[in-house]
């Protein structure tokens, strides 16, 4: 890489930083390319991606922001799991690392707080954006529901008793 390429890797990784929920730090070493490719796919269904990134460069894009704990993450073969959504890069890569040996989850940091490895399972515990969205959907129309179930009751309650008194004349 020449210097100009390096600049703009340096801000490629800076807008990612800016616009990750989280950033999930990662070790390959020994993984197949198909086993890379799978793990890519995987994040990809979640809308996450990941990305081999080169130490120095990483370091230089975070200026020192998240300290020497955060710089201490980058030593070896580094990958970088992120999404917008902070717990769906963690989730996959914390299920990829049960499945695999050779791929491990070192730590990650959220904005300038740095995560160590059992952080980053704690955050992939926790419901997607998209599955608390469905909960509050779900709280707010429960009552909806049971209100429409009561009011309908006393109706169905008169009309069954209209309708017995209609069979009893009848009979």
């Amino acid at each position: 890489m020449d210097r100009a390429q390096k600049q703009d890797a340096i801000e490629a990784l800076k807008g990612v930083f800016a616009d990750a929920g989280a950033v999930v730090v990662t070790h390959y070493k020994g993984l197949t390319v198909a086993e890379m490719t799978d793990l890519r796919g995987r994040l990809r269904t979640e809308g996450a991606k990941l990305q081999v990134v080169k130490n120095t460069l990483v370091q230089k894009a975070l200026g020192g922001s998240i300290g020497e704990a955060g710089d201490a993450l980058f030593k070896g073969p580094v990958a970088i799991a992120f999404a917008a959504d902070p717990v769906s890069a963690a989730k996959v890569a914390t299920q990829y690392a049960k499945d695999n040996d050779k791929f491990s989850v070192i730590g990650g940091f959220m904005g300038q707080q740095v995560l160590d490895k059992t952080s980053v399972t704690a955050l992939a515990t926790l419901p997607s954006l998209d599955q608390l969205r469905a909960k509050i959907i779900g709280l707010l129309q429960a009552p909806a529901t049971k209100i429409a179930g009561v009011l309908q009751a006393p109706a169905g309650q008169l009309a069954r008793v209209v309708g017995a008194y209609a069979a009893k004349d009848a009979a």
